[in-house]
C-alpha cells in the first residue's frame, strides 16, 4: 500500500468526529480536500473505510481497523517527540495526565510542586470519573492516571503512593454527630447520600458493608463529592467520602466526621499506566516524584 502520512492524518480526524465537515474545520482544509484524501486512501487500501447512512457517516470494519493502527502510529510519533525532547532536557517536556474527581483536591498541589522543581514543564490535567479513566488507559490517551485501585484484570501497572481513608460525614446538628465509638449497626437506621454506581468510593463502600453484613439505606445518588457534601450539610443524610475532600468544610465547621469503631475504610491512591508503556522523560520524572516525595 502506498499510504501517506497526510492521508492518515485526515482519516483520523474524520474517524474521530465521524463528520467530513467537522474534520475539515479541525484541519483548516476545505471539505472537498478532505473527501479527496479519504478517496485516495480508500483506493490505496482497496476497501471502503466509511459508509453513510442518511446524513451520518460510520466506520466500516476496515475503517475501524485503520483507526486502531492510526492511533498506534500517532502514539509512536508522540513517543519519538518525547524522546527528542529528552535530548533537549526534561525541563521542556509536556505531561498529559488524568485524575479521579476525588484526587483533584490534592492533584493540583502535586502538579504545582512538580512544576516548581521542573520549571520549564507544562501539563494538561483532566479531572473525570473512574469509567472514563479506565477508558483513557485502554486507549493509551494519557501518560499517567491517578485513581483508586484499578481492576486487576486490566493490562495496567499501578503503584501505591498515598493512603486514601474514607470516612462517614454528617451535618453538625445530626443526632450522631457527638456520639463516640459508634457501632456499624447504628448506621442501619440512617439514610446515605452516595456516589454513582461504578465510582471507586461506591464500590469500596458496598464491599465494606457487605463484609460486615450491614444493610444501608441509600437515598439520593450524586456524581460528585461536592454534591454529596452539600447534601449532607443540608441534613439530607449521611455520606461517605475521602478525608482528602474535607479540609475546608471541617475547618469551617460545616461538616463533622462521625466516630465509628470500624472506620475509616482504608483505601489507597495509585499512579497508573498501561502495562509496558514507554513513559516520556517528563512522565517518568513525575511518576518518580509522586512515588518518592509524596507523604
Amino acid at each position: 500500500m502506498n499510504i501517506t502520512f497526510r492521508q492518515l492524518t485526515v482519516f483520523e480526524a474524520v474517524a474521530n468526529c465521524l463528520s467530513f465537515t467537522q474534520a475539515a474545520q479541525t484541519l483548516h482544509l476545505s471539505q472537498p480536500a478532505v473527501s479527496m484524501q479519504i478517496k485516495q486512501l480508500e483506493e490505496n487500501v482497496g476497501l471502503p473505510l466509511f459508509e453513510k447512512l442518511g446524513r451520518q457517516s460510520y466506520l466500516t470494519e476496515a475503517g475501524r481497523e485503520m483507526h486502531h493502527y492510526c492511533r498506534s502510529i500517532a502514539g509512536q510519533l508522540d513517543e519519538l517527540e518525547e524522546v527528542l525532547e529528552h535530548i533537549k532536557g526534561i525541563q521542556r517536556g509536556r505531561l498529559d495526565i488524568s485524575v479521579a474527581s476525588t484526587a483533584n483536591y490534592f492533584a493540583t498541589r502535586l502538579l504545582a510542586a512538580f512544576s516548581r522543581k521542573y520549571e520549564g514543564t507544562t501539563f494538561s490535567l483532566d479531572v473525570t470519573n473512574r469509567e472514563t479513566l479506565l477508558r483513557q488507559l485502554e486507549l493509551n490517551e494519557k501518560d499517567l492516571v491517578i485513581m483508586g485501585k484499578p481492576p486487576e484484570e486490566r493490562d495496567l501497572e499501578a503503584t501505591v503512593f498515598m493512603d486514601n481513608p474514607l470516612v462517614v460525614i454528617a451535618a453538625p446538628g445530626h443526632p450522631l454527630a457527638k456520639e463516640k465509638n459508634l457501632k456499624l449497626e447504628a448506621l442501619q437506621e440512617e439514610t446515605f447520600v452516595v456516589r454513582e454506581s461504578g465510582s471507586g468510593t461506591r464500590i469500596a463502600m458496598q464491599r465494606f458493608f457487605a463484609e460486615h453484613d450491614v444493610q444501608l439505606s441509600t437515598g439520593m445518588e450524586m456524581t460528585s463529592n461536592e454534591a454529596i457534601k452539600q447534601a449532607v450539610e443540608a441534613d439530607l443524610g449521611l455520606g461517605i467520602v475521602s478525608i482528602h475532600t474535607l479540609e475546608l468544610e471541617l475547618e469551617a465547621g460545616r461538616l463533622v466526621v462521625l466516630d465509628i469503631k470500624e472506620f475509616p475504610i482504608l483505601r489507597h491512591w495509585y499512579v497508573v499506566q498501561r502495562q509496558g508503556k514507554r513513559l516520556s522523560p517528563v512522565a517518568q520524572a513525575f511518576k518518580d516524584f509522586v512515588i518518592n516525595e509524596v507523604i
